[in-house]
């Protein structure tokens, strides 16, 4: 069970939703028929060296429900209390996210980042209102709300997720604790709109390390996330609590030092695939690869990485300072802890 009730969810994310969460992709066999436990220890145990407070359990991975919830057993046993586990909830349909939402809670998941299917097609506010709506009733965990124009929303109003709809779920949805705000993604609009208007009600989280550092001179901001920055090692974790002191001068010192880095994964990893809204998680593994998690192969159907992007990444972290493996590119598809 959650350590708050349902009715508490926004005063325990006040208080314990901080710092940043990374993103971490299961590791598998060889063969790809099942989990590979010693990768997924080890990523975690990376996450939490390099200062991270969450982490994202990624399921848009081919991955059942039921192994999930083996994922977050994993991932709890090994993080203890050291780190905060978000269940993502991107099942195939409401239904199969409400039984992986159960399965997860179970297995030591602290809160929800709500995906929405792919088939999921609504033409109304009302019908984003209602999946919204019955998810969260069916769940006992707080749930971070994604406005992101990865859905699709747009067809119903320009911003996705309008401030109208996202008054009405907050009134009625007590558990929803956070907002990860991206309406209009790659444009702040999103974020600024949120902040404006909801950020006394529940946590507001920019997840664009890019973004967050330099509007943390303008905004009270308490946590980033989820988003895949751990292959920039501690940096971000260090960087944007500088930011949270007071000591903004000296986080954009830091966040000016890995710019190539940051240029790199935006031409290389971070954008989505043209035309199909699939961000390529093959390169978000390699890149955590780089930093020295596990790697190895993810199941069909998965995107692939190009040599040039490898080379890319690589050396934009080279270029940053950062940390980067000195084992050849062709290890990678092994992973270190192959089984």
């Amino acid at each position: 069970m959650p350590r708050y009730r349902k009715t508490d969810a926004r005063a325990w994310a006040r208080e314990q939703l901080t710092g940043c969460s990374a993103v971490t992709l299961p590791s598998y066999s060889a063969d790809l028929k099942r989990l590979n436990e010693r990768g997924i220890r080890h990523d975690i145990e990376r996450v939490i060296a390099f200062g991270y407070r969450y982490t994202l359990l990624c399921s848009e991975v081919a991955i059942t429900p039921e192994e999930n919830a083996q994922f977050t057993a994993w991932a709890r046993e090994t993080a203890g209390e050291r780190l905060g586990l978000f269940f993502h909830a991107a099942f195939g349909t409401l239904a199969d996210n409400i039984q992986a939402a159960r399965l997860a809670q179970a297995a030591g998941a602290d809160i929800v980042l709500l995906s929405y299917p792919p088939q999921f097609w609504p033409t109304s506010e009302q019908q984003i209102y209602d999946y919204t709506r019955a998810f969260c009733d069916a769940t006992e965990l707080a749930v971070m709300l994604f406005p992101i124009p990865l859905w699709g929303f747009e067809r119903v109003h320009p911003a996705g997720m309008s401030v109208d709809l996202v008054r009405r779920l907050l009134a009625d949805c007590p558990n929803i604790a956070a907002i990860k705000a991206e309406q209009g993604f790659p444009l702040p609009a999103g974020l600024c709109e949120m902040y404006h208007h909801f950020r006394d009600q529940v946590v507001i989280s920019c997840p664009i390390e890019g973004d967050a550092i330099p509007l943390m001179s303008l905004m009270k901001l308490q946590f980033s996330g989820t988003s895949n920055t751990a292959w920039m090692s501690g940096y971000y974790p260090r960087a944007f609590e500088l930011a949270r002191q007071g000591r903004w001068e000296e986080a954009m010192a830091m966040y000016w030092q890995v710019n190539p880095a940051r240029n790199a994964n935006a031409a290389a990893a971070q954008a989505s695939v043209p035309g199909t809204s699939v961000l390529n998680r093959t390169a978000w593994k390699y890149q955590d690869w780089l930093a020295g998690c596990n790697g190895g192969p993810l199941r069909a159907p998965a995107t692939r990485v190009p040599d040039r992007l490898m080379k890319m990444l690589r050396q934009g972290l080279a270029a940053s300072g950062l940390p980067v493996t000195a084992d050849p590119d062709a290890a990678f598809a092994e992973g270190r802890f192959p089984c």
